[in-house]
């Protein structure tokens, strides 16, 4: 037990490091008061957290609401009456969960989440050299193609090392021997070494180093564009202070109930898809309650718009640093909730001292960990079938965003399935001039022109077996098809047999010779 509570600390001050940027970065992408942020990254910790049955999923402000946050503000005319579509949002997710809306995670492909992974991985690394070189021009967190000032991620990159800070890539690499070093220490069972994170002391380590370039080299030192800002000066009424609580007179505004409905729907997905992507990652197999999952991230939208927090999902970045630094239970995710509360309010002042490049070193190992070599191979022998929707769902995030890439790697992978589909239910025998037509399963309208073509290649004077026995069930469209073909085969002297030995399917088969 002991030696669990050990695991999730630790853990849980990584996932710290990497929350911290993160909520900011989102809530200034989504033109949103900076403690909106953390306040949905504390709800997201602790409130989630505790009422979630994920052991090591992780919530907080998403990259993915960042455009509908943004647009939804300027829409309202404030934040104040945005945070009441946060709370509206809410409310629906419990509706959700209380009429078991959490079965449609259940029908996301392995192959798609998969992809959703590995896309995540090759973004963080993609988004995080730019801040690794001390190129800060967009948000932490961000996830989508598009960038700033007409930017893109690659165009980024190449303006970053343009443009690049010395000290910022001193301190990224640095950081990133530090924790690598220290996870081939910990693997070889030096107790030191596994009960301090790598990422702490590379993080603490790094104040230092910015601190000592003051003294040894004035042109690396890194000046506030380049370090953790936080709108907090410290002190518990200036924490509660910043919070912007609802204008309920916006109740009268339609336009918030559409808005509330947006951030209900994208969030539950986004949510859904992440605890389905954490059991993939999840060491121990884990399953999380679904409907559960959308109850708790209810309970947390609700309460974060009522303090003037973002909306909050299940985010794959923070489980997977979670995962990563080998969380046991739900207690790392609830004790990095605490981290942040604690620190914003006792220690604001020193954690502005953090240098955002040493931050993105810690994503930037994460991102790696998500998307190893290994992954790519083992989709790969698993067949076309699989390869091509994971690869499809990484190439479309990529060049898009989550929700979309999602969307778009499903329609790949459900290509697949209706096709697999398509050659299993229906099974040709021939021999000399006789013809056995097997169906199996169930035979839908999506086999229609497939049994056309069958059909068609028939020649006069053949003889014609279809066997329904082994179907549970066949479409209509199906039956007429059949039908057609009997009433033409006649003319092309084809004699045609009906085997009706399921019970199922006797009806269907009355009907096809019923004169």
């Amino acid at each position: 037990m002991m030696n669990s509570w050990t695991k999730d600390v630790q853990s849980s001050l990584v996932v710290f490091l990497v929350a911290l940027p993160l909520c900011l970065g989102i809530a200034l992408a989504s033109n949103a008061p900076l403690a909106s942020g953390l306040f949905a990254g504390i709800i997201g910790g602790i409130i989630i957290g505790s009422l979630s049955s994920s052991s090591i999923s992780v919530s907080g402000p998403a990259a993915g609401l960042t455009v509908i946050v943004a647009t939804s503000i300027q829409s309202l005319g404030s934040f104040e009456a945005f945070a009441i579509a946060v709370f509206i949002s809410g409310m629906l997710q419990i509706l959700f969960g209380l009429f078991r809306g959490g079965i449609v995670g259940d029908y996301f492909p392995t192959s798609v989440i998969k992809g959703m992974l590995a896309a995540i991985g090759i973004i963080l690394i993609l988004k995080q050299l730019p801040h690794a070189v001390g190129f800060d021009l967009s948000f932490m967190g961000d996830e989508s193609f598009a960038g700033p000032q007409d930017t893109n991620t690659f165009t980024q990159i190449f303006s970053a090392f343009k443009f690049f800070h010395p000290g910022a890539v001193v301190i990224a690499m640095v950081c990133i021997a530090i924790m690598l070093s220290w996870e081939k220490a910990a693997a070889k069972n030096y107790k030191f070494f596994k009960v301090i994170p790598g990422a702490l002391v590379a993080v603490i380590l790094s104040i230092c180093i910015n601190y000592f370039f003051q003294f040894i080299a004035h042109d690396l030192v890194l000046m506030n564009d380049h370090l953790v800002n936080l709108p907090f000066s410290g002190g518990v009424q200036d924490f509660f202070g910043s919070m912007k609580f609802p204008d309920w007179s916006f109740l009268a505004n339609p336009r918030v109930y559409g808005i509330a409905i947006t951030i209900a729907i994208v969030g539950s997905l986004e949510s859904l898809l992440s605890v389905d992507a954490a059991d993939k990652i999840d060491p121990e197999g884990r399953l999380t309650d679904k409907n559960r999952e959308l109850l708790a991230q209810g309970c947390g939208n609700a309460l974060s718009g009522l303090i003037g927090g973002l909306p909050i999902t299940a985010v794959i970045v923070r489980t997977s640093a979670n995962v990563s630094a080998g969380a046991k239970s739900k207690i790392s995710t609830i004790i990095h909730g605490m981290w942040l509360l604690l620190c914003v309010i006792l220690i604001p002042q020193y954690l502005n001292l953090i240098p955002l490049s040493a931050l993105s070193a810690v994503l930037l190992l994460v991102g790696y960990k998500l998307t190893k070599p290994e992954l790519i191979k083992q989709m790969y022998n698993k067949g076309w079938n699989q390869f091509i929707p994971f690869a499809a769902t990484i190439l479309a995030i990529l060049f898009t965003d989550l929700l979309v890439g999602i969307i778009m790697g499903m329609m790949v992978g459900f290509f697949f399935v209706i096709k697999s589909n398509m050659h299993k239910s229906i099974v040709v025998v021939r021999e000399e001039n006789l013809f056995l037509i097997r169906f199996y399963k169930d035979v839908s309208f999506l086999q229609k022109p497939s049994l056309i073509k069958i059909f068609d290649k028939i020649p006069h004077g053949a003889s014609v077996i279809i066997d329904g026995s082994n179907s549970v069930f066949i479409d209509s469209d199906i039956i007429d098809v059949i039908e057609d073909f009997e009433k033409r085969g006649k003319s092309k002297n084809i004699n045609v047999e009906l085997k009706k030995s399921s019970l199922a399917l006797s009806s269907i088969f009355k009907a096809v010779v019923h004169e």
